[in-house]
C-alpha cells in the first residue's frame, strides 16, 4: 500500500515536471523546498495578524 502510494506520488511529480518542462528533480525542489515552506510562513504571518486583531 505504501509503495503504491509512493509510486503514485512519483508519477504525479514526473507528470508535473513533464508538463512544465522542469523535470522531476526541479519540480520536487520547487514544491518541497520553496513552495511548501513559503506557504507555511505565509499562513503563520496571517495567523499572527489575526491574533493581533483580536486582542
Amino acid at each position: 500500500m505504501i509503495n503504491s502510494f509512493f509510486n503514485w506520488c512519483v508519477l504525479v511529480l514526473e507528470v508535473i515536471g513533464d508538463v512544465t518542462g522542469m523535470g522531476y528533480e526541479l519540480a520536487n525542489i520547487v514544491i518541497f523546498v520553496i513552495l511548501q515552506p513559503a506557504l507555511i510562513l505565509l499562513f503563520f504571518i496571517l495567523w499572527r495578524i489575526e491574533v493581533k486583531k483580536n486582542k
